[in-house]
């Protein structure tokens, strides 16, 4: 069978994604596939939200993991990628001379994207089958460690925000109270307080606590009562506990309860009773745009 090999490299503020995925073209159109997906923690919001530049030391790190991404890259027949950088990198004020540092390094040039490009790109993808979503109207939010993006649909139009709300910038008490209030007038505008519109939840956060609470395997949702009672089970834990009782890396332990809260108030907002949670993101995003694109030039 006949395929073909994408890669996405998403900078995030809490992590570093590698996505190779593979695009089967069928006669119902392209079929995406996951073939290999890397994570690596580097947690550059740390430096960019707390300090306003990336420090030396992760400057060196994520050279050596584009390095390691560029290697990987060589050994794939990949028709195309690209490197998307997002909230800790906007923030950055060393951000520009990073970029080019990694291209002169590794030959890897990086895009920094605003929130609204970022928002753009996450939610590209078409919503899948399987979850078995036929609402007039749903709201797409992705919650990183910067920002979370915000997508609105309806059958007649499509509206995105991004805000600077994110695990990390709530864990270090870093979130204006503006910004929360820009995000309510923001629902509000857009008319979905208190309408109960369906969430499609995105980001590692929200897929850990899926896996966690759904109840049955072929669900694709979980209720919005079972994210509270997670929350209210895991926010008196140590992160030491949140590791052994839920299997969390470390890097997913101290941000788990920031991304429950930043969920939970825009339930508290919204009225949602379910959150359907496709796993899909910014990676995904750029791969369906890196198809499109080639697409395009044939």
């Amino acid at each position: 069978m006949n395929y073909l090999k994408f890669a996405s490299i998403d900078i995030g503020s809490n992590a570093i994604r590698f996505l190779l995925s593979y695009v089967f073209e069928t006669e119902d159109g392209p079929y995406f596939r996951k073939g290999l997906l890397l994570r690596v923690p580097l947690r550059l919001g740390d430096d960019a939200f707390r300090h306003g530049r990336i420090s030396i030391e992760k400057e060196k790190k994520l050279i050596h993991t584009m390095h390691s991404f560029k290697h990987l890259m060589a050994t794939q027949d990949i028709v195309a990628y690209k490197a998307f950088a997002t909230s800790a990198m906007r923030d950055a004020a060393n951000a520009p001379y990073i970029v080019e540092h990694v291209a002169r390094e590794c030959g890897i040039q990086i895009d920094v994207i605003s929130g609204e490009q970022e928002a753009d790109v996450i939610s590209s993808d078409k919503i899948p089958e399987f979850l078995h979503v036929r609402k007039k109207k749903m709201l797409y939010v992705d919650v990183g460690g910067g920002s979370t993006e915000m997508t609105f649909y309806t059958k007649k139009e499509i509206i995105r925000e991004s805000f600077n709300i994110g695990t990390i910038r709530y864990k270090y008490d870093m979130v204006e109270p503006q910004t929360w209030n820009d995000l309510h007038d923001w629902l509000s505008k857009i008319g979905v307080k208190d309408s109960g519109v369906p969430i499609l939840g995105s980001g590692g956060n929200i897929n850990k606590i899926y896996k966690v609470k759904r109840r049955r395997v072929s669900d694709y949702h979980i209720t919005t009562h079972a994210l509270q009672s997670f929350y209210e089970e895991i926010s008196d834990l140590s992160d030491e506990q949140r590791i052994i009782n839920y299997q969390l890396n470390p890097d997913r332990a101290d941000v788990i309860v920031p991304a429950c809260q930043i969920f939970l108030d825009i339930i508290g907002i919204t009225g949602t009773e379910r959150i359907y949670v496709p796993k899909m993101g910014l990676s995904d995003g750029i791969v369906r745009s890196l198809y499109e694109q080639y697409k395009s030039e044939l």
